[in-house]
């Protein structure tokens, strides 16, 4: 009887002591669930939400790319750069352009001078007067052959002199106006021994290459000018990346010397011929606004984004995310009234992003009407 009462108090110590760490338990589990609830819910006040200037929004179809990152530098097309030389040779009498002035086409760049200028000149008068005579001479011995009153013989010697000369007269003539010297405007009074050479375009002087007195050859570039109203963007890209590019995608671009500030153009032109040791290939691009051509250089190496292949997919911007140990979390608004606004912390899956705005690949997780805090979240979940 007495080892009966002793282990029916054992089972009622041990029953006793079983409850108690049962309540124990549980009172540590509810704290816990309590913490936790804490941590995932967030309340403000309408005054804090108003005056930390926070911001609501709902997820949007934006628009992502794919990049095909690009460098290169602003050129001007071929039509719009050149080089000015002489079709004759001589001393340059007279120059007063420097590189970087801005010059008119027709406008005088240089004059040269040659004792030949003289000559041909007289030869293109000389020719002149005997082209004169040598028709009316061709004319009258036509008209006596015809008649029978003159040889054969004397007819085509004049005919053959007649073509002799106008060809030559042809000749000189052209030769004239290529020194920018009107043949119709010559006469003995006005022959010079110098010439000019005007801009042959509108443009910017780059180079000058001649000096007062010296001699310029006929396949010597005296100057070259460079009509930067057209500059277009020169780039590369490389080969694997051919078959993502296509005419009139986007580019954004950034310069060197002001990283901050972004441009736009897009693609107007793309190489066929790949580049055999660097496998690149020449992309031309087309500033969106052409105003910017006087923002630009010549030479002004760039850096590139063209933008390709696009799909419309749910999104929030960046901003709205806030990352926490290699996590991505956003505030999703709970409730709200005029007193104040609760939220509540949830995890997202990310993918694409651009400048602006991050994929949400579990978008399907939220309703159409769902709101997030896009501006603010940052200092509420890291406080």
């Amino acid at each position: 009887m007495k080892n009966f009462t002793v282990n029916y108090l054992l089972v009622i110590v041990l029953l006793s002591l079983a409850a108690c760490s049962s309540k124990n338990d549980a009172t540590t589990s509810d704290e816990m669930s309590d913490e936790n609830l804490t941590k995932d819910i967030y309340e403000l006040s309408s005054t804090q939400f108003n005056s930390s200037d926070m911001k609501l929004g709902k997820l949007e179809m934006q628009e992502f790319y794919e990049i095909v990152k690009a460098n290169g530098m602003f050129n001007v097309p071929p039509q719009n750069r050149a080089s000015v030389s002489s079709y004759f040779g001589g001393s340059v009498k007279d120059i007063k352009l420097q590189p970087g002035q801005h010059v008119k086409r027709g406008q005088v760049l240089f004059t040269l001078e040659n004792p030949e200028f003289v000559q041909l000149q007289q030869d293109f008068l000389e020719s002149q007067g005997q082209l004169s005579y040598l028709k009316s001479d061709y004319e009258r011995q036509k008209n006596l052959v015809e008649d029978n009153v003159t040889s054969q013989k004397n007819y085509l010697k004049s005919e053959s002199d007649y073509t002799v000369t106008r060809a030559r007269h042809a000749s000189l003539r052209k030769k004239l106006e290529l020194l920018d010297i009107n043949p119709n405007a010559l006469t003995i009074d006005n022959i010079r021994a110098t010439v000019t050479v005007t801009a042959p375009i509108n443009g910017y002087v780059t180079d000058v290459n001649i000096t007062k007195g010296s001699f310029l050859n006929p396949s010597d570039v005296a100057m070259i000018i460079v009509d930067t109203d057209h500059l277009q963007l020169e780039l590369n890209i490389f080969e694997k990346d051919l078959a993502k590019v296509r005419i009139g995608q986007p580019i954004h671009f950034r310069i060197q010397e002001d990283q901050s500030q972004q441009y736009e153009a897009s693609v107007y032109l793309v190489n066929k011929t790949v580049d055999a040791e660097k496998r690149t290939i020449g992309i031309l691009g087309q500033l969106s606004d052409a105003k910017l051509t006087n923002r630009f250089n010549p030479g002004v190496y760039v850096q590139a984004d063209i933008y390709t292949t696009s799909d419309s997919r749910p999104s929030l911007p960046q901003e709205a995310l806030v990352e926490v140990d290699d996590k991505n979390y956003v505030l999703v608004l709970d409730s709200s009234s005029d007193a104040g606004l609760t939220f509540i912390k949830k995890e997202v899956k990310t993918g694409v992003s651009n400048n602006d705005d991050i994929e949400i690949m579990n978008a399907g997780d939220f309703n159409e009407n769902s709101e997030f805090l896009v501006k603010g979240a940052f200092n509420l979940i890291k406080e």
